[in-house]
């Protein structure tokens, strides 16, 4: 056990104008499972960056342990993946190896396979059991969770259960409460670490929320009744300041200096009170420091001339001689919110694909309303570039609207101004939702794994949509929590 000791940090990229971390200090045990939290573009992976040496900054970071971050780049993906693990870790133990892929329900025989021919799921197990060999090592562990499905995400949290020693990023509320006994938090002003897990933590931030809530409405209060003091003292002031230059009601010369100390005491104490409201409000300015914005967002959704939008009825879907998924049968009515579950390749993409009207070969048989309108948003931001007006424009979409969804969705002002292709992973797929709520003439909404790299708090947000409003929506989604909270019916395809 060793401690990791952060003092003082600050920290911006070249050119900007704003910190990213300003005079932060906070220790952190070597032993620990830190669950790292904090919304998109706060700078979790700037602060593993950082842990790693890669860049400068002021203050000290000081700790008696290699940091060791995941993902590796593996620079060679068509060798074998038992040599790109030897080039990761050229002293493993093969013992140890098979101990951890074990662990992961990975079999040996991955290992004589060329790395890039494994899917996106054993990379990652591979990738992690090469990770937990590193002795003396603090791993950090940057969304291990976007590509896997439910059940890989339960395993490999079963897997880190078991381990210490570690950072993980994650936005699976799910996956951090299986795993993790602190959470580190990059909050609106400061960086906190808490004991427990994420639900233990986000009731604390609750709690803490409700009573700066509450803070702010009782100063508001406070700040009303001085503004009207000191309105009222200050047009008494006024009032005996204007009498210096007339007379008494008894006709008699007034005595201007009198008068005028009489006044001059007033305006003295009306400054009192001013103060005291200004004191006030920069007090106020320090409340709600650390509530985060979640503004209820709103959406339109036409109604379909049908109540059965869609059928499939033993649908199967074939690539060439290869089939899939099949003897698929569900349909989708007005209000339904389906997630279509099941391990990655067994046909969740193909069947949207299938619904969304692409061509795609398949049995059975699929109706779908011959009016119906879809928005879609893909797994894929690749293709995002470009400001946010003009891909409004392009895809005929109410920029202000468009942009207002966006804000309440955590991004800055500061972010219109940036080409949509230097966001990261989860601003990017914050445009392609709010480009969807926007979209008019919608009857049905497609959303395949819309919250990877989304943040937590964005994510609850959109369930509240959801919940709110009830489009019909079919979505694939490996967030355990999202689906038990939004789901109307699941199919699972096996």
């Amino acid at each position: 056990m060793s401690l990791i000791n952060v003092s003082k940090l600050t920290f911006a990229y070249d050119g900007s104008y704003d910190n990213i971390f300003e005079n932060v200090s906070f220790q952190m045990d070597s032993d620990w499972k830190l669950g790292f939290t904090g919304r998109n573009g706060r700078g979790k992976t700037t602060f593993l960056n950082l842990l790693l040496g890669k860049y400068e900054y002021s203050g000290t970071i000081s700790a008696n342990v290699n940091f060791e971050y995941f993902p590796f780049h593996v620079e060679h993906r068509e060798m074998n993946t038992l040599d790109v693990i030897g080039d990761i870790y050229p002293d493993y133990v093969h013992w140890e190896l098979m101990r951890e892929l074990s662990l992961l329900k990975v079999t040996e025989d991955v290992l004589y396979r060329p790395f890039d021919s494994l899917s996106n799921g054993e990379q990652t197990k591979v990738l992690l059991a090469a990770l937990f060999l590193k002795e003396n090592s603090f791993l950090l562990i940057d969304e291990p969770t976007n590509h896997l499905d439910m059940d890989a995400r339960k395993l490999v949290s079963d897997y880190l259960r078991s381990k210490s020693g570690f950072i993980l990023v994650s936005h699976d509320r799910s996956f951090l409460d299986n795993c993790v006994d602190h959470i580190l938090s990059i909050n609106k002003t400061n960086v906190d670490i808490q004991k427990g897990n994420f639900s233990d933590w986000w009731e604390n931030k609750q709690r803490q929320d409700n009573f700066e809530l509450a803070e702010n409405d009782k100063l508001r209060k406070d700040i009303k009744r001085l503004s009207e003091a000191s309105k009222r003292t200050s047009d008494w002031s006024h009032e005996v300041e204007k009498t210096k230059n007339g007379t008494r009601n008894s006709g008699s010369k007034v005595d201007k200096g009198y008068i005028g100390h009489k006044a001059a005491k007033m305006m003295k104490r009306s400054k009192s009170i001013e103060n005291r409201q200004q004191a006030a409000m920069d007090e106020k300015s320090t409340l709600l420091k650390n509530v985060e914005s979640s503004d209820s967002l709103k959406i339109s959704q036409l109604a379909f001339h049908k109540n059965q939008l869609a059928e499939l009825d033993h649908v199967s879907i074939h690539y060439g001689e290869k089939t899939v998924c099949e003897d698929i049968s569900f349909t989708i009515e007005q209000g339904d919110r389906i997630a279509l579950s099941g391990r990655n390749g067994s046909g969740k993409s193909s069947i949207i694909k299938l619904i969304c009207g692409e061509p795609i070969s398949y049995t059975g048989t699929f109706h779908k309303g011959s009016q119906l309108k879809i928005s879609y948003v893909s797994q894929d931001t690749s293709h995002l570039k470009g400001n946010l007006t003009d891909y409004a424009r392009i895809h005929g979409i109410e920029e202000s609207l468009f942009k207002a969804i966006l804000r309440k969705l955590d991004f800055s002002r500061v972010q219109f101004e940036k080409d949509i292709s230097s966001y990261s992973g989860g601003q990017k797929k914050k445009v392609l939702i709010a480009k969807s709520l926007c979209e008019n003439n919608v009857h049905l909404h497609i959303w395949d794994e819309p919250l990877n790299f989304i943040d937590v708090i964005s994510r609850m947000q959109i369930e509240e949509l959801l919940l709110e409003y009830s489009p019909t929506i079919l979505f694939v989604e490996h967030d355990r929590e999202f689906c038990n909270n939004i789901a109307t019916k699941t199919i699972a395809l096996r």
